[in-house]
């Protein structure tokens, strides 16, 4: 008679998932869209803007702990595979993106708010290129566990 076991990533799988879905769903679709919405000026987007990425960081970090529980306590005798290096690759980011690219955007928004002229910056290109490495990140995290969702004999 054989066993049989199935594999799964129960927190990390969903997780990964949502995450990628609010990434995208917020750092490409919304922070944009809501300039081009009837009365909203530069400031008030901006203002908006830094709200809703304060929100999407949270959840971020949730998603993160989610996956993190998955990857290091619920499945612990795997060593230090792809989906574990790829995933710290993706909490990397964030910690950067929480610890210095979303306070330097921030501080630049009251200025921009008392109408200076603001120096361009490349803090948006960091920000938008640390978003798209994390989602490819993401989403190889993803197959791989959708791979994994396997019968064991």
């Amino acid at each position: 008679m054989q066993t049989k076991e199935i594999q799964f990533y129960m927190l990390a799988l969903p997780s990964v998932f949502l995450w990628i879905g609010f990434v995208c769903a917020i750092s490409f679709m919304e922070a944009w869209l809501k300039f081009r919405a009837p009365g909203v000026t530069l400031p008030l987007g901006l203002g908006i803007g830094s709200l809703i990425f304060k929100a999407l960081n949270k959840v971020e970090w949730v998603f993160a702990i989610l996956i993190a529980i998955d990857l290091f306590l619920l499945h612990r005798g795997i060593g230090m595979n792809l989906p574990r290096i790829l995933f710290l690759a993706a909490l990397l980011i964030l910690l950067t993106q929480t610890l210095w690219l979303l306070p330097a955007l921030d501080a630049r928004i009251p200025l921009y708010q008392q109408g200076l002229d603001v120096p361009s910056s490349p803090l948006h290109f960091y920000y938008v290129g640390t978003e798209v490495v994390k989602i490819v990140c993401l989403f190889m995290i993803g197959i791989h566990f959708i791979r994994s969702i396997r019968i064991i004999s």
